[in-house]
């Protein structure tokens, strides 16, 4: 059956499932497509169809299934990354001792196995470094070097098994990966995690990374669970050092106020130096907040892990509000010295309502706007339909790909995502006369990590904008469909998706 939320603003709004019968008059929907959707579990509703006739069941089967829609059409990234209590269970999991008890450090194990027995008897503790021994065929992490042999001893071969200082949460962790993937050895919050997925979805067949993200999602789900991780309004650590700090900075305020009072400065002169003052006293009790949470409070381990929330929030939530805004998004120069867990003032209260009424009025006005301009760029883009498999044309466009440090040593470029990658080469890149890729090889973030090795900071892309088919444009030319990450097929719509995108 096809699935559909309204409002479809992307091609991942609509996807085809196998539906499983379940009690209850809900729908109930796999936790990893929601960020496509942008569904949440709070009342939305979907529509649900059902295709009839039987070639419309296997366009829906092969093109629309969410299965083989793990990436966004955007920019080829997967979509269907785990995300909020998944992030959460999995950075709990992979977190050493330096954060919880250290029951059994420094023990040895000879297997995850023994390890994981000596967990369920309680003897061991999931983030205790200990030595585990894993066995013959698991990759060890990236970088890692084997420990000094004896003589006699036979040297370390790859594929061979090793013994490794880690956590059995790591361990875990890395269960859930295929078997011929490096070791993750190191704390995994939203950034690694998505780093992983990203790497995984470049490097192995789809099936593979489909049944990699539903183990993250088990695990992520369950240890999250097992971490009892909860908010109370105790978890909400006002600073000491806050009192002090704020007491500083209004006797500097006081200082300004008597200035203007006596015309030694404008206005405007004070206006400015009232918001440099109060500027610097919130990042100064953002700080004191920031080093007064324990790494293991649970709001702390929110934002670090990337699960929910920013460090911005934490302060208005534990230091202070400090200042806001008025509806013509100007600073009101008088700063909220309450946090919300201490509670505003009427005043206090009052000053913050513009900004938060104003911020509900662009959110309405801005959706109106983005829905024109989508409109817009349809209408201008939906002949541009892939006519041809090659027009033959030599042209392209330089673009870098690296970009030489302080250092002196070459870098990956930071816009590589969005420049070159996924693009095709219109020329061979030649290195002391040998061909690294051949033309119309498409550049991927390995071959490009290989270019950049090599020296190579210029390539020459095949583009749209050099195509010269008659109609529409050329697959060589738009390169790597971004959401198959194949060749694009001949007759996909590549203007509606950049419309979309």
């Amino acid at each position: 059956v096809l699935l559909n939320r309204a409002p479809t603003l992307h091609r991942l709004g609509i996807q085809a499932f196998e539906p499983q019968l379940v009690e209850g008059k809900a729908i109930q929907i796999h936790p990893l497509v929601c960020t496509a959707f942008n569904a949440d579990f709070d009342g939305d509703q979907m529509a649900v169809h059902l295709p009839l006739s039987a070639e419309a069941q296997a366009e829906a089967r092969i093109l629309m299934l969410s299965s083989n829609n793990i990436l966004k059409p955007a920019d080829g990234r997967p979509v269907t990354m785990p995300t909020q209590d998944m992030v959460l269970g999995l950075f709990f999991l992979t977190t050493d001792s330096e954060m919880r008890d250290v029951k059994g450090e420094g023990r040895s194990f000879g297997s995850a196995a023994e390890a994981i027995m000596a967990f369920d008897a309680g003897e061991l503790s999931l983030q205790s470094k200990v030595d585990i021994r894993f066995p013959v065929g698991t990759i060890p992490p990236r970088g890692w070097t084997p420990p000094a042999v004896e003589e006699g001893e036979p040297e370390y071969q790859t594929g061979d098994s090793f013994r490794l200082r880690t956590t059995l949460g790591r361990a875990l962790f890395n269960e859930l990966l295929p078997e011929d993937y490096p070791f993750v050895d190191y704390e995994v919050g939203k950034k690694q995690l998505s780093e992983i997925v990203n790497d995984l979805a470049e490097r192995y067949p789809k099936v593979i990374v489909a049944a990699t993200l539903d183990n993250l999602k088990a695990a992520g789900f369950y240890w999250a669970t097992r971490s009892g991780v909860t908010v109370a309004i105790s978890d909400v650590v006002v600073p000491e050092a806050k009192k002090e700090i704020v007491k500083g900075y209004e006797a500097q305020d006081e200082k300004v106020q008597k200035q203007y009072e006596r015309g030694l400065i404008t206005k405007d002169e004070r206006t400015q130096e009232l918001i440099a003052i109060w500027t610097k006293a919130t990042n100064e009790v953002a700080e004191a907040m920031n080093d007064n949470f324990p790494k293991t409070n649970p709001i702390f381990m929110m934002v670090n892990s990337g699960a929910r929330g920013n460090m911005m929030q934490m302060r208005q939530i534990a230091g202070m509000r400090g200042l806001v805004s008025n509806a013509k998004n100007e600073t009101i120069p008088r700063p909220i010295k309450a946090s919300f867990r201490e509670g505003l003032s009427v005043l206090e209260y009052f000053i913050s309502t513009h900004g938060a009424r104003k911020g509900l009025a662009d959110t309405a006005l801005r959706t109106a706007d983005s829905g024109y301009l989508t409109r817009r760029l349809v209408d201008v883009s939906q002949d541009v339909i892939i006519r041809e498999e090659d027009c033959g044309t030599e042209r392209g466009l330089k673009l870098h790909i690296a970009e030489v440090g302080a250092d002196g040593v070459l870098r990956k470029a930071d816009n590589v995502e969005t420049s070159v990658y996924a693009r095709a080469l219109a020329e061979d890149i030649v290195v002391d006369g040998v061909v690294l890729a051949p033309a119309n090889t498409d550049l991927g973030d390995v071959l490009i990590d290989e270019l950049v090795a090599r020296g190579v900071s210029e390539v020459k892309t095949r583009s749209v904008l050099t195509c010269e088919s008659a109609v529409g444009t050329c697959a060589m030319c738009y390169g790597r469909s971004l959401a198959t990450g194949k060749l694009v097929d001949i007759g996909e719509a590549v203007g509606i998706i950049a419309a979309q995108s």
